[in-house]
């Protein structure tokens, strides 16, 4: 069940990260690029405290963790790159 919601709230902060980038002053036009980059860069942080906290403290193995990572970092990610 934690999949799903990770993913949810990785397109929720997508779609903020968006919205804020359409927003931004018309004398920045790279400004939706910046907020994707820091969107990536923020989502993949959140999954790798995420992934360090299933492995040290629920004693998740590396190699088990790591497949879920890269899916919750990833499709998110690829999204992003897509609206881009």
């Amino acid at each position: 069940m934690r999949r799903p919601s990770f993913l949810l709230v990785g397109f929720l902060l997508l779609a903020a990260s968006m919205l804020l980038g359409k927003l931004a002053p018309s004398n920045y036009p790279g400004a939706t690029y910046a907020v994707t980059g820091a969107f990536v860069a923020l989502w993949r942080a959140h999954s790798a405290a995420n992934m360090w906290v299933g492995v040290a403290k629920a004693t998740y193995s590396l190699t088990g963790a790591v497949p879920i990572f890269l899916l919750i970092v990833v499709v998110p990610a690829v999204v992003a790159i897509f609206l881009k």
